[in-house]
């Protein structure tokens, strides 16, 4: 059941989004100002009954240098060449258990994945809290909180969170000489963007799903959550909607597409109603770096599950992210249908 455009119509499917014109001025000054904030990443050994990973509970300092957690998976046996993979949750979730991670390890990577501030009440416990949340109205949800000002929006402090992220696993010492890969579903695929354009310190993309790209277009084909969260807010709050869009236009995924240049692997699910395929491909087709997208035909917002993940490891091989001696995943590469 296709959800939105015909799969020719998607392809090149390349609108024009709103841009503020202080985008780049105003991310810059939020970046430096969080890099600014002190304290420093901690790796604490974690008791685990994981074996094959030595377990690290993080705290790193993200926006106004409030601290993030998160944990660490550092496999015992080291794949050479195999990039740091720094993840992120999707909406509603935490960072959860070490056990709920073992995917990256196990294939060799050591894998950081971030906890989701004021987050974890939907489906995967989390953390940390969100200190910098300053209890203006708006519709329940995250969407929404901060809408009246870029530099107060919820989101602008989660993606700031997820560039020191990768800041904070360049930091590891089991980093030296590894490139950092950013990767997430939905939330986590559009944090990923984000991170790869804020962080400058990228080598690559894997993002599946991505939220917040294009959100005017994503009202105009679904109905369903987190996006109605913003429908309901300009229905209860109309004279402020146009506000709200002006202040998403910095969080929109696209506009960090457009400047972040790192070797990307998108995915998109023609029958996803969440994340509509039209605003996935609007952040592939503006993407500015080399990249490439999977299309799961028959696929609703769950994606492309364990299948999406070999071809994940095939395009970090293919990249050079991890050792071409021990390969993984399926042969046919991302595109296929």
């Amino acid at each position: 059941m296709l959800a939105d455009l015909p799969l020719a119509d998607l392809r090149g499917y390349r609108p024009d989004v709103r841009e503020p014109a202080d985008f780049d001025q105003f991310w810059s000054g939020q970046l430096a100002a969080a890099r600014a904030a002190r304290g420093e990443p901690a790796f604490t050994a974690a008791d685990s009954q994981i074996r094959h990973a030595a377990v690290y509970d993080v705290t790193f300092p993200g926006y106004g240098g409030d601290a993030i957690r998160g944990w660490l998976l550092a496999p015992r046996h080291d794949v050479a060449g195999a990039a740091v993979i720094v993840e992120f949750v999707g909406y509603g979730g935490g960072r959860g258990d070490p056990f709920d991670w073992l995917r990256w390890s196990c294939a060799g990577h050591p894998h950081l994945v971030m906890d989701t501030r004021g987050q974890g009440g939907g489906w995967r416990s989390a953390d940390t809290p969100d200190a910098g949340d300053d209890g203006m109205p708006s519709t329940p949800g995250f969407l929404t909180r901060g809408i009246a000002d870029p530099a107060g929006h919820y989101y602008t402090r989660l993606f700031l969170d997820a560039a020191r992220a990768v800041d904070a696993a360049r930091s590891w010492a089991g980093a030296a000489g590894r490139p950092i890969v950013t990767t997430g579903a939905s939330q986590g695929g559009g944090l990923a963007i984000a991170a790869a354009h804020l962080s400058g310190k990228v080598a690559a993309v894997l993002a599946d799903v991505p939220f917040l790209a294009h959100p005017e277009r994503a009202l105009e084909v679904t109905d369903s959550r987190p996006y109605y969260e913003l429908a309901e807010y300009c229905r209860v709050n109309p004279r402020k909607a146009d506000q709200a869009f002006a202040t998403l236009s910095y969080l929109d995924v696209v506009n960090h597409a457009k400047r972040a240049t790192a070797s990307a692997l998108f995915s998109v699910a023609l029958a996803d109603t969440i994340t509509p395929p039209s605003t996935v491909f609007a952040a592939y087709n503006h993407y500015a770096g080399p990249k490439d997208i999977a299309v799961y035909r028959y696929s609703g917002h769950e994606g492309g599950g364990t299948e999406h993940f070999g071809a994940q490891l095939a395009f970090l091989c293919q990249a050079g992210l991890r050792n071409a001696e021990n390969p993984a995943g399926p042969a046919a590469g991302p595109g296929a249908v």
